[in-house]
């Protein structure tokens, strides 16, 4: 496990589901965590629940002027950037290409892709320039595979897949060190989301197979040590038994 007692951790999406469980886990961990979200009242409620270590920032992370001044303003407040976790997205629209919204589709790739590259593009700068740091992205098998009615969510996905390789490949010699994780199925609002379209086969699972937020946030945490070095512009799968067992979260 890396020693992140008192090193900054920005999470994107951070007001619910994955991003609210990687905050609680990494304020555990002796972090202190800058919160990322447009629901300004559930942020408030996490940093309040959190204590000194957290910070709100409500922001759109489609746009990039907003997202880069929150974190300047962390950085301002808790130290430099250590690691910045690109977890902000959304599963809308879910439709048939033929059927969906144009203007729909493009919010969807400006939270799904432009917000993980506007992510990046204000934490590299000083990340390179201080020889370290960890940027993870949460991916998603819709980056690999198509579902009928996700071709928003599934395309958005994959460019952040290649944007995650594009920066380990320009950031990676500096020390950077840059990553994503495919969670699988979580239970969270998404998914709830998902179930209620009725739409595709990842709709129809059970809800029991779905693994709890924890479970993805606990691995965040144990990519920014040294288990992540394996991973090194790769891909964390956790349905991978061998990547479970490793971060704990099964015997």
């Amino acid at each position: 496990m890396a020693d992140l007692t008192d090193r900054l951790v920005a999470i994107t999406g951070a007001a619910r589901g994955i991003g609210a469980a990687a905050a609680r886990e990494f304020a555990a961990a002796g972090a202190r965590v800058a919160l990322i979200s447009r629901d300004e009242g559930r942020l408030a409620t996490l940093a309040e629940e959190l204590g000194r270590c957290a910070m709100a920032l409500p922001c759109d992370v489609s746009d990039a002027a907003a997202l880069k001044a929150a974190l300047a303003e962390a950085e301002e407040a808790m130290g430099p950037l250590e690691v910045l976790v690109n977890n902000a997205g959304v599963i809308d629209p879910i439709a048939r290409i033929a059927d969906a919204d144009p203007a729909d589709f493009a919010r969807a790739v400006a939270v799904n892709l432009n917000g993980v590259f506007n992510g990046m593009h204000a934490a590299l700068p000083g990340m390179i320039a201080r020889g370290r740091g960890t940027i993870l992205t949460i991916g998603s098998g819709a980056a690999h595979n198509p579902q009928e009615g996700w071709a928003a969510y599934c395309s958005s996905k994959a460019g952040a897949w290649m944007l995650t390789r594009s920066a380990h490949l320009e950031a990676g010699p500096a020390g950077v060190r840059v990553i994503s994780l495919s969670p699988g199925t979580v239970a969270t609002d998404m998914q709830a989301a998902i179930r209620d379209s009725g739409v595709n086969p990842v709709s129809q699972l059970d809800w029991s197979v779905h693994i709890p937020p924890d479970w993805p946030a606990r691995t965040l945490v144990w990519m920014c040590g040294p288990g992540g070095d394996a991973f090194l512009g790769q891909e964390v799968s956790l349905r991978d038994e061998a990547v479970r067992r490793a971060v704990g979260v099964i015997q």
